[in-house]
């Protein structure tokens, strides 16, 4: 099933999506820039292999929802996202508030 949602954040919006699967959950949180992800996400493919792209997202591990998402601390980063001032431990929605 999947699942998408408006969610708002000091009066920015974003949009949450959530997709579940057998035994795990895709989470993720985008705004118009970037987004930030569940542990699926491969910022290392990112980083290496697709960085002509300069995608803007953030890795938070250890996540089950869309609000423990919003919360966690970013455990890894894009290279893209560090140049918009978003920082490894930055929390998820404080890092989307940079991307806006």
């Amino acid at each position: 099933m999947i699942e998408l949602s408006p969610i708002e954040i000091q009066g920015q919006t974003f949009l949450a999506m959530s997709v579940r699967l057998p035994k795990t959950n895709l989470l993720a949180v985008m705004s118009d820039k970037g987004y930030i992800m569940c542990g699926a996400l491969d910022v290392a493919l990112l980083n290496e292999k697709l960085a002509d792209r300069k995608v803007i997202a953030g890795r938070a591990v250890g996540v089950k929802t869309i609000e423990e998402l919003l919360e966690a601390p970013l455990e890894s980063i894009t290279f893209a996202a560090v140049d918009l001032g978003i920082r490894k431990g930055m929390i998820g929605k404080d890092a989307l508030l940079k991307m806006v």
